[in-house]
């Protein structure tokens, strides 16, 4: 289960949360703290622990609102710092390479190219 290409925006919260939230105190960081519509439709919301090891990813779906979560047994994601904005805004494909492991802030993956005349 991953983010597709039917995402239109994910919004990674830079600092860190407590883990204790579920969805309702989760969606209200996204409206009250965040300042943004925790029912947007096809956005994601990000949020990781203090440690780095966990993410939880919240959004709505038609009538109600999801929860995905990941743990990490040995490695840590890599996260933005927390600075003046309080979220940072990323493709759908680059919350997956996040998920993978993958360093997108100073080591993006390579994207695939696509051209016509390549075949």
């Amino acid at each position: 289960m991953r983010p597709g290409a039917n995402v239109k925006t994910v919004h990674l919260c830079r600092a860190p949360v407590d883990f204790r939230r579920s969805v309702n105190g989760l969606s209200l960081l996204v409206e009250q703290a965040l300042t943004l519509n925790p029912f947007s439709d096809q956005t994601l919301f990000v949020f990781v622990n203090r440690r780095r090891d966990r993410v939880k990813i919240l959004y709505w779906e038609r009538n109600g609102f999801c929860l995905w979560y990941k743990r990490l047994e040995v490695d840590r994601f890599y996260w933005l710092k927390p600075d003046e904005s309080a979220t940072a805004v990323v493709s759908s494909q680059e919350l997956n390479w996040l998920l993978d492991g993958f360093d997108i802030w100073s080591r993006p993956p390579h994207r695939e190219l696509s051209c016509a005349s390549c075949g």
